[in-house]
C-alpha cells in the first residue's frame, strides 16, 4: 500500500497547536505518527510522512498539509489527532474513549476506520465508533479516501493513564494492515548495553535470547539491526 500520514496541528510551541491537558496533543500525535510510519515501513508499505510543524495559523496549516497529501498518489490518508473537552482531572474510573472520522459512509476508508477504532478500545478505551463528517478539511480535501483518528481524550485523566504510544500506533497499523508489528523503544542509558558484549538473562549457565520482529522485506531486517546496533545491542539476521 501507498499511505500519506501526518499528525495533525502545528507543533508545540508555535500558533495553532493542538489542545493541551494532562499530555500535549500536537506532541503525542507526533510521537504515535512516527511509530505508525515505521511499522507500516517494516511491513513493506511505502509511506510519506504529511505533518506541518511551522504554519502561519490554523488554515495554512491545512491548506500545507492537503498540498503535501495531494502530491502523492496513495491508496490512504491517515491524519493523526487526540480529543479534548471531557475536563475529568480527577478521574471517575472511566474513559472517554477513542473515534474515527470519514467523509461520509460511503468513504473507502470507513471499513479501515472502523478496524481501527475496535483495535483502539481493545486496549480499554471507551468506544466511541466511526464518525462522518463532511466539514472537516483535511476529510473533504484530500484525493485519497481519507480517515481522521481521535486517539483518546488529554483532559481525561482516565484516558492519558491508559495511553500508551507504542499500544496507540500498533492499533492503528493493525486496523488498516490486519498486522501487529512491535517496534522496541532505544533503551535509556541505564539499559543500554557495552557494544560487543552478551547481556544474558538468568542463571549462568543458560542463555536467552530475544527476537525482535520477522520480516520478509530484506532491507527493512537490516535497519532493524542497524538501530539495534545503535542503540548498543549485538544484533543479527538469521533467515527462518
Amino acid at each position: 500500500m501507498r499511505i500519506n500520514v501526518h499528525a495533525g496541528h502545528n507543533a508545540d510551541g508555535r500558533v495553532a497547536c493542538g489542545a493541551i491537558g494532562f499530555i500535549r496533543e500536537s506532541t503525542e500525535a507526533r510521537r504515535v505518527k512516527d511509530a505508525v510510519i515505521t511499522m507500516l515501513r517494516q511491513l513493506g508499505h511505502t509511506v510519506y510522512d504529511c505533518t506541518v510543524d511551522d504554519a502561519a495559523g490554523v488554515s495554512d496549516n491545512l491548506r500545507q498539509i492537503i498540498a503535501k497529501c495531494n502530491a502523492h498518489e496513495v491508496d490512504l490518508d491517515i491524519s493523526i489527532h487526540f480529543n479534548s473537552g471531557t475536563r475529568d482531572a480527577s478521574g471517575n474510573g472511566k474513559t472517554t474513549g477513542t473515534e474515527v472520522f470519514v467523509y461520509s459512509p460511503s468513504s473507502e476508508a470507513r471499513t479501515d476506520a472502523e478496524i481501527v477504532c475496535r483495535a483502539i478500545a481493545q486496549m480499554g478505551f471507551q468506544k466511541r465508533g466511526v464518525k462522518y463528517n463532511t466539514g472537516l478539511y483535511v476529510l473533504k480535501h484530500t484525493k485519497a479516501p481519507a480517515m481522521l483518528v481521535e486517539c483518546c481524550f488529554v483532559d481525561d485523566k482516565d484516558d492519558v493513564q491508559l495511553y500508551d504510544c507504542q499500544k496507540m500506533a500498533e492499533a492503528i497499523v493493525y486496523g488498516i494492515t490486519g498486522h501487529r508489528v512491535q517496534v522496541p523503544e532505544r533503551p535509556s542509558d541505564q539499559e543500554v548495553a557495552v557494544p560487543g558484549v552478551e547481556t544474558p538473562t538468568g542463571g549462568g549457565t543458560e542463555l536467552l535470547r530475544v527476537q525482535v520482529g520477522a520480516y520478509s522485506v530484506a532491507s527493512n531486517a537490516k535497519s532493524m539491526v542497524e538501530k539495534l546496533k545503535a542503540a548498543g545491542f549485538d544484533a543479527i539476521i538469521v533467515k527462518a
